[in-house]
């Protein structure tokens, strides 16, 4: 066991947990706690919004779906996912800004009525079981790691979830806010020198360019058949339209200082993404290089620990030190805000629904209390999901929000026509074509993604059901017009 590798990492969990103290000083009300008073800068919301998706999938989770299936097998993250961010920025930033609403609860509220608020609220809720659970995971696995197997990896989920949730509940987002920004400083310039030093490893980055490219990884789109290609239309919109609505995207929207810096901050942190996720995937190519056969085998039993595999056993101390500094401020930052996000919402557009009366300060706690209880629970869920992939429950948590709550959100920004009769009809269409899908019920999904389905039937749905009762009044009028003129 490396102990100066582990204290290195003790003082870094020790730091953020300083900065998430003094963050709570300066929280007065539930708006500071949720969007931190809608005050940050371009460069903050830049890195907060980067910050979030750059988890534990995109440090050991794409790279290694990258070496095995080239840029075809990740269409979905980071692709899909750096996308989202720009449609954000593009088509939602400053229209959901100038609305000035605490939660994308409340947008639903505001827009169509109380039950699609909670019906949504809770589809959004239910999404960041795997997404957080995803990067509990890999806290376990980083701690076992770390200690060569002496913690256990459950163990490690437990002490990871503990370093996160002392500074979310004591400082809320201005506390995500802060040290998003100091962990992602750390990052980039963690794994910037990481992958020069791989390249080093390898022989140079054109030895690794050109082994990348002998195994065909640049590919990109799927072969031309009907099956493929929806399949490959599925995967890029999980996560580029299911991710939209969703709290931690709207709370980096709503905590800019202005609309302007909201869009722009959306649109810069997606480019950065997707700019930045290859820097991983070089250095898991450079890995094959220099580990051969071993790596691939890695790659296919247990891909996730590859990356932390190659740093361990072939670079010094110091390339460690980065390495872990960088790969915990990638997981700690996404895990904080995923935390964050569902319980302001629970508070915001559910609990506040069965006690109308709450004050500001009763709101502020019982927003910490859900923090602490849903961290309880994605505990418990990633601990039973022991076993599943980093990427896998990644990808999942965001069909959900995609046939449930994307479309009454981009109908109800964009089309005056749209009612709450056309909403109830599309999230009842949307899930219910999903279900159908499932392997459980059917052999569907085998030759079409349910998830596209599920968006189809959503769109379908809430045209026709916004429509049909206007038409049918249309008609009735028009009937009883013209048996007034037969009278």
């Amino acid at each position: 066991m490396n102990t100066t590798l582990i204290v290195f990492v003790v003082l870094y969990l020790l730091g953020t947990l300083a900065i998430g103290l003094w963050a709570g000083t300066r929280i007065k009300n539930s708006t500071d706690f949720a969007i931190a008073g809608r005050s940050l800068p371009l460069v903050m919301v830049i890195t907060t919004t980067f910050a979030t998706w750059f988890g534990a999938e995109t440090v050991m989770g794409i790279p290694a779906k990258f070496v095995q299936g080239g840029l075809n097998a990740i269409v979905e993250d980071p692709f899909g996912a750096g996308t989202c961010l720009i449609l954000v920025g593009l088509f939602f930033a400053a229209k959901l800004y100038r609305l000035n609403l605490l939660t994308i609860g409340d947008f639903y509220r505001q827009r169509y009525g109380k039950g699609i608020e909670v019906f949504c609220s809770a589809a959004i809720i239910l999404s960041y079981l795997g997404w957080v659970a995803a990067q509990i995971t890999a806290l376990g696995l980083v701690f076992n790691v770390l200690t060569q197997g002496a913690m256990s990896e459950t163990t490690g989920m437990i002490v990871g979830t503990l370093a996160v949730l002392v500074y979310v509940v004591v400082g809320g987002f201005l506390a995500v806010a802060w040290t998003d920004f100091i962990q992602m400083s750390v990052l980039v310039v963690g794994l910037s020198v990481i992958a020069v030093f791989s390249a080093g490893l390898a022989g140079g980055a054109d030895v690794v360019l050109a082994k990348i490219g002998s195994q065909d990884l640049w590919r990109f789109l799927p072969e031309p058949s009907f099956k493929d290609v929806a399949f490959f239309i599925g995967a890029g919109v999980t996560m580029m339209l299911g991710s939209i609505p969703q709290q931690d995207v709207y709370q980096r929207v709503m905590s800019a200082k202005d609309a302007k810096t909201a869009r722009n901050g959306a649109v810069i942190g997606g480019v950065s993404y997707i700019l930045f996720a290859f820097v991983p995937m070089f250095v898991v190519a450079s890995a094959v290089v220099v580990m051969g056969d071993q790596a691939m085998a890695i790659a296919k039993d247990d891909y996730q620990r590859l990356l932390p595999t190659f740093v361990m056993s072939k670079m010094p101390l110091v390339m460690q030190i980065l390495f872990f500094g960088a790969l915990l401020s990638a997981i700690k930052s996404t895990s904080s805000a995923t935390l964050l996000a569902p319980s302001t919402s629970f508070v915001e557009n559910i609990l506040k629904n069965l006690r109308p009366h709450m004050g500001d300060r009763q709101q502020l706690r019982a927003m910490r209390f859900s923090i602490v209880g849903f961290a309880a629970i994605v505990l418990a869920y990633a601990i039973a999901m022991k076993g599943t992939s980093i990427y896998d429950l990644v990808s999942s948590a965001y069909q959900v929000t995609l046939v449930g709550a994307f479309v009454p959100l981009v109908m109800g920004l964009y089309w005056k026509r749209a009612t709450t009769q056309g909403a109830i009809v599309s999230v009842v269409a949307g899930i219910a074509t999903w279900v159908l899908f499932f392997p459980q019920i059917s052999t569907l999904g085998e030759d079409f993604p349910g998830q596209l389905a599920g968006l189809g039937a959503a769109f379908v749905g809430l045209i026709a059901g916004s429509l049909a009762p206007q038409w049918l009044k249309a008609r009735h009028d028009a009937d009883h017009h013209v048996r007034g003129l037969n009278a």
